[in-house]
């Protein structure tokens, strides 16, 4: 536990590192900050899919559930909800509020070093607030983002936003006093109170549990006959999966271990601080996604991946990424990018980083084509829509002339998903496992691959 709070500072002092219960909409437009005069205004990538993207903010209170952090208060969480939305319709979304801006950069590093709070505020993003749903014969799958333990939900909002302009509903959670600053209603800034208990003890699992209970409660809120979301309505009931960062990832899997509805799960980078039941997961799809352990120290020792693989008893993948650090899987290495000040956790380029991760949950988490005709989603005539990604651009780049892995290569599967080709939501649609157009060689990680694998499965950046 000394090294992940050693992790933790090094990466913080490193640079940017950009960085029946209650509900309220808010507006989640107070506090806007605009970038200071003469600044460069930082942008998030364009997402990659045909839909134009709404955004609304919810607040959730847990009546029956006390905060495991702070039991005299009951449980919270602010929602972000991402929606295929009517193209020009309602106002840019902010990115985040000015003071948690404040409080990522006071506990991430030098404020001032590469970018001020108002810069981080002022992300131009590419959801609008308020916009028109769109509408149609089908509804869309649901996917619940949870961030890494210390980050804020908008860590995920490259992702969110991605997923959500090629046809799903996005909920990305902040879990109350689990951030190193999140805003709540009332003006009240809550931050990391979960750190001050979890890291003394190595109770680390107890945050999976409790995110668990928070997904729950979510879907119980999103499904009901009276739902706490006004578009409530466009959410497949029937397709829910649950991707995360860091302990969000190993979250995704607790909440499908507690919770039917979650038909599927990734984990991106992070850490298993509980075991998975023995019984598995109910023959559910499971994807780990990880970093390159050759960017650990050699004396970091995590062997949560392969303890978990074979309770994995539906169809799994493990992948590695080359060059890729645990920050890789965030909004943070394209942004220190942009700012001109590359992440020093995370050598691939943010480019690079999200192009994979946008492939593999584009293709991996693909919903089922929507309407009568089972047309390409976002198209009634069935043609490929446009904004899918190029197959240069998930296209992984030549190995170097002496064999070893191109920088951004996957490993364990070999390559990206192409289209036409199984995955994960599609096998939840279907109740077994990807069809036989998925089967590219290496898809499984070897015995050996999984102990190099473990070896580096530990917290980096700290946000496990």
């Amino acid at each position: 536990m000394n090294k992940i709070i050693h992790r933790a500072a090094a990466a913080a002092a490193a640079g940017l590192l950009l960085l029946g219960g209650a509900a309220t909409a808010t507006a989640g437009t107070a506090d806007r900050a605009d970038a200071p005069a003469g600044a460069t205004r930082l942008a998030l990538p364009r997402p990659t899919g045909p839909f134009a993207v709404g955004r609304d903010t919810l607040h959730l209170v847990d009546g029956n559930r006390k905060d495991p952090w702070v039991p005299a208060a009951d449980r919270e969480m602010m929602v972000s909800l991402y929606y295929p939305a009517l193209a020009d319709t309602g106002i840019p979304a902010p990115y985040t509020t000015l003071d948690e801006a404040r409080a990522l950069l006071t506990y991430r590093g030098e404020p001032s070093r590469h970018a001020t709070a108002e810069q981080v505020a002022a992300v131009r993003t590419h959801a609008r607030e308020g916009a028109l749903p769109r509408t149609g014969p089908g509804r869309y799958p649901l996917i619940v983002l949870s961030p890494g333990f210390t980050l804020p939900r908008s860590s995920l909002t490259v992702p969110a936003e991605d997923l959500t302009s090629r046809g799903y509903v996005v909920a990305a959670l902040d879990h109350a006093y689990e951030s190193d600053g999140s805003t709540f209603p009332g003006g009240r800034l809550l931050g990391c109170t979960a750190c001050d208990q979890v890291f003394p003890d190595r109770s680390l699992s107890r945050v999976s549990e409790a995110r668990a209970r928070d997904v729950t409660f979510l879907l119980d809120r999103l499904t009901s006959d009276r739902p706490a979301w006004r578009h409530a309505r466009l959410i497949d009931t029937r397709r829910i999966g649950m991707a995360g960062h860091s302990i969000g990832g190993a979250s995704a899997a607790a909440a499908m271990a507690a919770d039917p509805r979650v038909g599927a799960g990734v984990n991106m980078d992070g850490t298993f601080f509980a075991p998975l039941p023995e019984g598995g997961l109910g023959k559910r799809p499971f994807l780990l996604l990880g970093g390159d352990p050759a960017l650990l120290p050699p004396d970091i020792e995590d062997t949560s991946w392969a303890d978990a693989w074979p309770r994995m008893d539906g169809w799994k993948r493990w992948l590695t990424v080359t060059c890729m650090g645990h920050p890789g899987f965030t909004d943070w290495p394209v942004l220190s990018d942009r700012a001109g000040a590359p992440h020093p956790e995370t050598p691939l380029s943010g480019t690079r980083s999200q192009q994979i991760t946008r492939a593999y949950h584009g293709r991996l988490l693909r919903p089922a084509p929507q309407g009568p005709a089972r047309a390409a989603p976002g198209r009634a005539d069935g043609r490929r829509p446009r904004g899918a990604v190029p197959a240069e651009l998930i296209r992984p780049p030549r190995p170097r002339h002496d064999g070893s892995p191109a920088s951004g290569e996957v490993q364990g599967l070999g390559r990206l998903p192409q289209a036409g080709e199984s995955s994960v939501l599609t096998a939840i649609v279907s109740a077994g496992a990807p069809g036989p157009g998925f089967h590219p060689a290496g898809g499984t990680v070897t015995r050996s691959a999984r102990r190099r694998r473990s070896r580096g499965r530990a917290v980096r950046g700290r946000t496990d």
